[in-house]
């Protein structure tokens, strides 16, 4: 794909290898489900959804030139992400993640994403070469940022000229990585998108509820946060407000990626003039149509 992306995704694109089983699981449980390998990552999932909503995405990731890489390549262009743009090594494996669901949610999961760390900034160099921008100008669109990025690489991003245009969208890769993106909190063009649990981690504080915890963010200096709770209320803070609203009831089916579906189709509600309380229903019927399995994988 050589059109100029709508929005680029930077972060981890890798196989998700997700176990399910409609049974309830503990730890040491054995039980029959399938198991799926599948194009993943935050930055991919992100990236599959916006595509699905009619962008056009661009990665900026790093995938190995492994036969697991290739594949992944001609996945990406199947499903209209380009990857012009993505650092191929010859050196570093294809990075995997691992999950295991049960009918009362994620039971445990791992991520391999050991490449893109290794990769460093060597992913961002279209940034300053002038494949998409450079330091005198720097890229002008929305950027989607995942936290399997190092500490230190987000931390090299918040202070980046080449970022000082865009409008950053962040996400951490998981409540493990959530205070990776503290540097990136106090940036006027940041919106950072979490859950309760990782809220809380940032904030070094329990919430009960996500307006609280919008509002615990707000005081840490964050601009704008969107704050997921599962099934129940989600919440859009900014200086203006806290906007509330309650996800659709649905059945769960699945849980691996539901956040990064939300957070795409708020980026694309956003895009399509959508005012912030429309958008953030717009991100909750979409998130609820996936974990529910409307929408395929």
């Amino acid at each position: 794909m050589s059109t100029r992306p709508d929005i680029l995704c930077i972060g981890s694109v890798l196989w998700d290898i997700i176990g399910r089983s409609p049974a309830h699981m503990s730890a040491g449980a054995d039980v029959p489900g399938r198991i799926a390998r599948l194009p993943g990552g935050v930055a991919m999932n992100i990236a599959m959804t916006l595509a699905r909503f009619g962008l056009r995405p661009a990665l900026l990731s790093a995938i190995g030139r492994d036969p697991e890489g290739e594949e992944l390549i001609t996945a990406c262009a199947r499903l209209g992400v380009a990857t012009d743009h993505i650092y191929r090594s010859d050196d570093l494996p294809t990075d995997r993640y691992m999950a295991v669901e049960g009918a009362n949610g994620l039971i445990a999961a791992i991520a391999d994403a050991h490449s893109l760390e290794a990769a460093g900034d060597k992913i961002l160099r279209p940034l300053g070469d002038g494949r998409l921008g450079s330091p005198a100008t720097p890229w002008p669109g929305p950027v989607a940022l995942d936290g399997n990025l190092t500490q230190g690489l987000l931390a090299d991003i918040a202070a980046s000229p080449l970022f000082a245009a865009a409008d950053l969208r962040v996400a951490p890769a998981s409540p493990g990585k959530a205070e990776r993106l503290l540097p990136l909190l106090p940036l006027r063009n940041a919106t950072l998108y979490v859950n309760l649990e990782e809220a809380g981690l940032i904030c070094q504080r329990r919430f009960a509820t996500a307006p609280d915890a919008a509002a615990g963010l707000l005081e840490r200096g964050a601009i704008r946060v969107l704050v997921t709770d599962g099934g129940r209320q989600s919440a859009d803070g900014a200086a203006s407000g806290i906007l509330i609203a309650e996800p659709p009831a649905v059945l769960v089916t699945r849980v691996t990626g539901a956040g990064d579906t939300f957070m795409a189709a708020h980026i694309a509600a956003e895009a399509r003039g959508e005012r912030r309380e429309a958008a953030l229903r717009s991100a909750l019927e979409a998130a609820a149509h996936y974990v529910s399995g409307d929408i395929g994988s």
